[in-house]
């Protein structure tokens, strides 16, 4: 298990913390004033909600949106790959990753991984690293209580360690969505929260050039870039867009002076995580 980190509430969940003794106080103190109280917690819970769906925001916690300084001057991507293993896709994007001599992160959804126990096992034995992205993958997941996504982190970080042979380090929420009880659930797995500079919305683009100008678009060192093994769309021909976008992609890099990485390279979490 990854070691624990202290939890630090963010500046926006201390605010709101105190808003809410504030409220109580002042309904106690003058009982009339109870409908400016709702309105102020009606409008302080509607900013953290919206924080929450906002999957790059920082304000509900630390979020790694690039790599670190020190990444981006040795000229490094990072490269995320969502919802696998994929018993078609995976291989396949493991086999360009090799070809170019790139490396990336896979965010993997533990109950597809422990029905492709080998897929976890060649993602581990051809340098790439394996992230957590739940256990099951619930569109519920922001609307989760403590509970339930201490279950849904903690046992797909459980049956990743066991399948990788390492502890994930990163966590991703399904479509990157969350509510403000998730840092703290993260803080107690040793898990940090990752999202992206930019992504191609290659899961439901069945274009391939538009998802590759959504990727190159200011592309610079430092970007973390999202792409997906898992739940690929397919083009007109039936091809899963991933495995046209990626040799392109990686030929970019190239051509820029750019290396694709994995997250294992992360010099210090802090530099990137407001």
């Amino acid at each position: 298990m990854a070691e624990r980190r202290r939890w630090t509430p963010s500046p926006l969940l201390r605010a709101s913390a105190a808003l809410h003794v504030a409220a109580a106080a002042g309904v106690a103190a003058m009982p009339a004033m109870w409908p400016w109280a709702l309105a102020a917690l009606a409008g302080n819970h509607a900013l953290l909600g919206a924080a929450g769906l906002w999957p790059r925001c920082g304000l509900l916690g630390p979020n790694l949106r690039r790599l670190p300084g020190e990444n981006a001057r040795l000229r490094q991507i990072g490269l995320c790959f969502d919802d696998g293993p994929d018993p078609e896709v995976t291989p396949a994007v493991l086999d360009l990753l090799d070809s170019r001599n790139a490396r990336a992160s896979f965010f993997c959804i533990a109950d597809r991984a422990a029905r492709h126990p080998a897929l976890i096992d060649a993602i581990v034995r051809r340098g790439h690293t394996v992230e957590n992205h739940s256990w099951h993958h619930s569109h519920r997941f922001a609307t989760m209580g403590i509970r339930a996504i201490r279950r849904e982190v903690g046992e797909a970080q459980r049956i990743l360690t066991g399948l990788a042979g390492r502890p994930p380090r990163y966590f991703k929420p399904p479509a990157g969505l969350r509510n403000p009880l998730l840092d703290p659930v993260l803080a107690g797995f040793g898990l940090r929260l990752a999202t992206w500079t930019r992504r191609g919305y290659d899961a439901v683009r069945r274009d391939p050039a538009g998802v590759e100008r959504r990727l190159v678009r200011n592309l610079a060192a430092g970007d973390l870039l999202m792409l997906h093994d898992g739940s690929a769309a397919r083009d007109g021909d039936g091809r899963p867009v991933v495995l046209t976008v990626l040799p392109r992609l990686l030929d970019t890099l190239s051509a820029h002076g750019l290396a694709a990485v994995s997250l294992e390279v992360v010099t210090d979490d802090r530099r990137s995580l407001p």
